[in-house]
């Protein structure tokens, strides 16, 4: 069973030399965030209306900190009433499907995971963890609440290696930073983060998600923030990984780096809302926002971050005639002797493109420390931004170098993505998928850069998990199919069946046992008309897609 047809996708695990513990980029042909050939990432976790969503009454009360090993159990709705730490090294369970709902009645109700404590929050693609505001449908606002919060062991660039996060009270509950950049603070999968942000002071906000020094040991994959306060997500400090992340209708910046972040993110989603922005007289709002630190220095270690395979959409949504807050400014200000790097990526309908702010800034992206390589950036139609933008006399980051990086300029979005505003314009119903024959999206990508090789690349098709092949048969099939597996060890796959378009046909298949060695499940077909199917495959951090054609 080890022969894969060449119509079906091959998931490998990358072996040599221990790399299944370090590999992290999945090379693709494609920019941005999603391929046009298989289902969004974003099906089904993620919510596109939750202003709208009817969460059910809390069963539990939390106003005490956590110091011993406690779980949340499923069909639990937990009121988080209050500043709730996780301290003296304890670890929070939450199980799939809780509601966490914030309260809105005591200032910035929270929850901190402190240094040395450890949260394993671990929703599933059908069962996501929700945390959000306690008001009811339709009277929610950004800042209800505040926000979630993990403190960590990992270096970072402060004065001596400690820092306390903004706007908490100062002392070893806020604290982070230390000399274990492989440090452990858990795992959050499959969480939203809704209508948080809580500003304790001006620029003093708590965001959707906080990570002080967080390190590499920790687990952080598909999280979804949605009309929170501040930014969506900030790192300060730390070397942790991260995947999957969206940023919808988020007030203030959607990426935000600081403090010598060194972590490695693939796969992002940016989508604004043309009303909600930042007051531009405390601060701007922007898609990414990095810095090595506030002053600007050459504290070490600087911040390095990687990110590849963002699709990012500002505010004018489409059109020039869209009127947006006056907080509005780039798709990316890279400011304050940052490092950053950003390949493969899609940024469309902002105000203004690239802002490389400074002259340390310019003269790292002359040495190669700061990269913007094999990205697209375009304007909406009507619409006269600045694609580059620098306060320095250009003498590196000018026109010139961003074409030569390479990197792309256009004046239209038409025609890049399929459903990039969702039905008439709403939000709803998207479709953030590229357009199939847009080749400068498909086949544009570039993995090549030596800023990939310390993450450790994983090839195209290939799997960081415990499945080393994946085999559907008979293919095209009629009435039952069988999904032929074979596992390194024994674990546990989620797998759901999707239509053409990405609608959800079949959920049955949730939490199955598979050992090591072969394995073979059955899918029942007969009730599915004849045509093209998708059949996911979650293991671990990653959910991988087998084409099945159906012939009836």
């Amino acid at each position: 069973m080890t022969k894969i047809y060449t119509s079906l996708l091959l998931f490998t695990l990358w072996l040599s030399n221990g790399s299944a513990q370090t590999a992290f980029w999945n090379t693709t042909t494609y920019k941005g965030a999603f391929d046009c050939t298989a289902p969004m990432w974003t099906d089904n976790w993620t919510n596109w209306d939750p202003q709208n969503t009817n969460y059910p009454a809390p069963t539990m009360t939390v106003s005490a900190n956590i110091t011993t090993n406690t779980t949340w159990a499923t069909g639990q709705t937990i009121l988080l009433n209050g500043q709730i730490y996780v301290t003296n090294n304890a670890i929070l369970t939450i199980q799939p499907g809780v509601i966490v709902r914030g309260s809105s009645m005591v200032a910035g109700s929270s929850l901190i995971i402190t240094k040395g404590s450890q949260i394993d929050a671990q929703g599933n693609a059908l069962n996501p963890i929700v945390f959000t505001s306690d008001k009811a449908a339709g009277s929610r606002g950004v800042g209800d609440w505040g926000g979630i919060i993990l403190l960590g062991d990992a270096t970072n660039n402060l004065p001596g290696g400690l820092g306390n996060i903004e706007g908490l009270p100062i002392g070893l509950t806020s604290e982070h930073g230390g000399t274990n950049d492989n440090d452990n603070s858990g795992t959050l999968a499959y969480v939203r983060n809704e209508f948080g942000g809580y500003p304790y002071q001006v620029n003093k906000e708590i965001n959707a998600f906080t990570f002080g020094s967080v390190g590499k040991g920790t687990s952080i994959h598909h999280l979804q923030s949605s009309f929170n306060n501040d930014d969506a997500f900030e790192w300060f400090g730390g070397t942790v990984d991260a995947r999957y992340l969206v940023s919808f209708r988020d007030l203030d910046d959607n990426f935000d780096c600081d403090n010598g972040f060194r972590g490695n993110v693939q796969f992002g989603l940016i989508v604004r809302d043309p009303t909600l922005a930042d007051n531009p007289s405390i601060s701007t709002s922007e898609g990414f926002e990095c810095d090595n630190d506030a002053g600007g220095t050459a504290a070490t270690p600087q911040t390095q971050a990687v990110f590849s395979n963002i699709t990012a959409i500002g505010p004018y949504r489409g059109s020039s005639a869209t009127s947006i807050a006056s907080g509005f400014r780039r798709a990316l200000r890279l400011r304050r002797n940052v490092g950053l790097r950003v390949f493969n990526s899609i940024f469309m309908d902002f105000k203004n493109g690239l802002f490389v702010d400074g002259t340390a800034c310019d003269a790292n992206a002359g040495n190669g420390i700061l990269k913007f390589k094999y990205n697209v950036i375009a304007t909406t139609s009507g619409v006269t931004p600045k694609t580059i933008e620098t306060t320095t006399a250009n003498t590196i980051v000018n026109p010139t170098w961003f074409s030569s990086q390479p990197n792309d300029s256009l004046t239209t979005t038409s025609g890049l993505l399929m459903i990039p505003y969702g039905s008439t314009n709403n939000y709803t119903n998207p479709d953030y998928r590229p357009v199939c024959t847009n080749t400068l999206i498909n086949g544009g990508a570039d993995f090549t850069d030596g800023a990939f090789l310390a993450g450790g690349i994983i090839g195209i098709n290939e799997i960081e998990n415990n499945i080393s092949h994946v085999l559907v048969y008979p293919n095209p099939g009629t009435n039952n199919v069988t999904v032929s597996i074979n596992s390194h060890t024994n674990t546990k796959i989620n797998m759901a069946v999707y239509n053409s378009i990405g609608q959800l046909i079949d959920d049955s298949y949730l939490n199955i046992n598979v050992e090591a060695g072969s394995n073979e499940l059955q899918i029942n077909t007969t009730q599915l008309t004849g045509g093209l199917y998708f059949i996911n495959i979650q293991n671990g951090i990653k959910t991988e897609t087998v084409k099945l054609v159906v012939n009836k």
